[in-house]
């Protein structure tokens, strides 16, 4: 089994008839992240990539902002902490806001405090967004293996620069934002592509990373789609091979495809 996945003894029963089998499941654990000594929270989610879940995290709630204020990451042995040193004073939220869906995210962003600029001259045909539906589904190889996982991808629409899995949707991309800042990975584009419905806390952590362009396999909530059209970012849903829903920002979508994937009408973008 990889990774994540665990092998547990079920039985199923098929056309009157009764088997045993070893079927895999998703790991869903509890892990702690524990920030210059001090337990700040504890995520439910799948342990692998802690690390970066770690770092991702706090770089979406905005507690870093840099590869070099963090002076140490490590998980635990027993892997249900992922202990982050941070070199300079950091206080910890004084409340959680739950976020919508599955595993029970958490975050402390004041909404109305953000103010990305998200403007970076990106466009795409709708052939580039069918290949990047394309490259998401061939990333799912914990998906393939056992399902009940969430996958998300960073592309430049080009290439897949980062993959992540998780049992929740919002920790993938917490997963993807510590992979770019622990492996210090600047795109000039950015796009997220994944399995997970589209909602406020994922808006907000897209915009942290980084992605103009957002694309989901599923929905997005009214929030979500007022988040994206107030900062300036193409929400994407339903997105299937050769069909999908512009939520806002239809600008960056090329109607006509002109024998090309990927359209750049910045020089410095």
């Amino acid at each position: 089994m990889k990774p994540g996945t665990q092998s547990p003894q079920t039985l199923r029963y098929h056309v009157g008839q009764w088997e045993t089998l070893g079927n895999g499941v998703i790991v869903e654990t509890p892990v702690s992240i524990t920030v210059n000594g001090q337990v700040w929270i504890t995520l439910m989610c799948t342990p692998t990539d802690l690390e970066a879940l770690a770092v991702g995290f706090l770089f979406n709630e905005g507690a870093v902002k840099s590869k070099q204020e963090i002076e140490l990451v490590q998980v635990c042995p027993h892997g249900d902490n992922v202990d982050v040193w941070i070199n300079h004073p950091v206080e910890q939220p004084r409340q959680w806001r739950r976020t919508s869906g599955c595993t029970g995210g958490a975050t402390a962003v004041i909404l109305e405090s953000l103010h990305p600029e998200l403007n970076n001259g990106l466009f795409l045909t709708p052939e580039a967004i069918n290949h990047l539906v394309e490259d998401l589904l061939d990333s799912q190889k914990l998906y393939r293996e056992v399902g009940g996982v969430h996958t998300s991808i960073l592309s430049d629409g080009k290439r897949v620069v980062v993959t992540a899995e998780d049992v929740g949707r919002h920790n993938s991309l917490d997963k993807i934002a510590g992979h770019c800042l622990l492996n210090s990975i600047e795109l000039p584009r950015r796009i997220l592509v994944t399995t997970g419905r589209i909602s406020s806390e994922m808006i907000q952590k897209t915009a942290r990373i980084g992605a103009s362009i957002v694309i989901s396999r599923t929905s997005a909530t009214s929030l979500s789609v007022s988040m994206a059209e107030k900062w300036g970012i193409t929400l994407i849903g339903y997105a299937r091979r050769d069909q999908f829903i512009v939520y806002t920002h239809p600008e960056r979508i090329l109607q006509q495809s002109e024998g090309v994937f990927i359209k750049n009408l910045s020089k410095e973008a």
